[in-house]
């Protein structure tokens, strides 16, 4: 076979299913369990999603949505599916605003245009980045921090056959692919990386900044830019895109020692477009917390072989196992672990998975309830783990 049976054996034993069927509950709501939030199943306009959150971080950083149904105000405008995965650093302000934010502006700008288009998706992104530069500047006098904190940004959206992906950050989205001849998945990655880790990363950064020696720095055997961040591109990080942030009362660790004309990370995103064929099964959307501990094979093997129902906890089960034996712990005893401490061990993890339903995807109309859903709850419960 073709997936690993490590992985397979790890995960085979996981959560307990929830004393309900989460699939017979109303589609926008989920459940807590300590630090894990999560969605067993729920139906969205093109198939099933199951989805997860487990916190790390003292605050979760993490933010996610799934909505479905129009996608614009139009009454004869596009419908389909949106995800968004929001990996903050920093803090959660920046993630925070993105989830209630980009997909708002992505209705707006798709109203405008009438229709999905990569330039919609674009003009929603910067749409986002301004409007979040503007609150940092409100709030720069009592609370400069918020200049020193950014958010990941994945989107996904099915939508007339396509699947749009748009990525700033190292966030990541999987395609899995039947081969119909061995009966297994191949995986396909569908949004392009912004880490510095990446050779090409860094030869993109050297290339736009060609006077700065010091634009990517080994620091502790991990690339950041300009020796503090390891993304190129966010939503938020106002100290690294406005010389006006790079002064007191930024705390000294962010400041750089030099001024510098022109923005260091960006906020353009990698959009890419690919025409959804009859034997893509689904799309594994998720914060790199999951990708650090588990490959792109591993993933759409485990979620080939197992059912839907709970699907995004068994992957995230799967990696939180993959943590602890890195670090010779036993899982049960990870699990002990409150957040904050639990952040040594492993980061905030978010999945979606999609399961694609090539009938529904062929559809042009969208005849089905609308689901709008957040993880963690929603705002109100932002925290997620109480």
């Amino acid at each position: 076979m073709v997936y690993s049976s490590g992985i397979m054996r790890i995960v085979t034993p996981c959560w307990r299913p929830a004393t309900e069927d989460d699939s017979s509950s109303s589609d926008t709501s989920g459940r807590s369990d300590g630090l894990l939030w999560y969605k067993d199943l729920g139906h969205h306009a093109n198939g099933e999603f199951s989805m997860a959150v487990i916190q790390a971080n003292s605050l979760v950083e993490d933010q996610s949505q799934i909505e479905s149904g129009p996608l614009s105000w139009l009454d004869s405008g596009p419908c389909g599916t949106y995800v968004g995965i929001y990996d903050g650093h920093g803090g959660p302000e920046t993630s925070r605003y993105v989830n209630d934010h980009l997909f708002k502006h992505l209705k707006k700008f798709a109203s405008e245009q009438q229709g999905v288009t990569p330039d919609v998706i674009l003009k929603a992104f910067l749409a986002t980045e301004e409007g979040f530069i503007s609150l940092v500047r409100k709030q720069w006098e009592e609370k400069p921090q918020i200049a020193s904190v950014g958010s990941c940004v994945l989107v996904g959206i099915v939508c007339s056959g396509n699947l749009y992906t748009a990525n700033l950050g190292d966030s990541r989205v999987v395609l899995g692919r039947l081969e119909k001849a061995i009966k297994e998945v191949s995986p396909i990655q569908l949004s392009a990386e912004h880490n510095a880790g990446q050779e090409s990363v860094r030869q993109e950064l050297r290339e736009l900044h060609p006077d700065d020696s010091q634009i990517v720095v080994l620091k502790h055997k991990v690339w950041r830019v300009k020796g503090i961040i390891q993304v190129s591109r966010s939503i938020g990080d106002a100290y690294l895109k406005n010389a006006e942030f790079n002064r007191e009362p930024l705390i000294a660790r962010f400041r750089l020692p030099e001024p510098f004309p022109k923005p260091i990370l960006s906020a353009e995103p990698s959009i890419i477009v690919h025409k959804l064929l009859p034997n893509d099964q689904f799309l594994i959307f998720a914060s790199d917390g999951l990708w650090e501990h588990l490959s792109n094979q591993e993933a759409v093997d485990i979620v080939h072989h197992y059912p839907h129902h709970g699907i995004a906890r068994r992957l995230i089960k799967a990696a939180l196992q993959e943590a602890a034996k890195k670090r010779e712990m036993r899982y049960s005893d990870l699990k002990k672990i409150d957040r904050g401490v639990r952040r040594h061990f492993h980061d905030d993890i978010t999945v979606v998975v999609l399961f694609l339903d090539p009938h529904l995807i062929s559809k042009s109309s969208f005849r089905g309830p609308t689901i709008s859903i957040k993880g963690g709850g929603g705002p109100a419960q932002a925290d997620c783990t109480s």
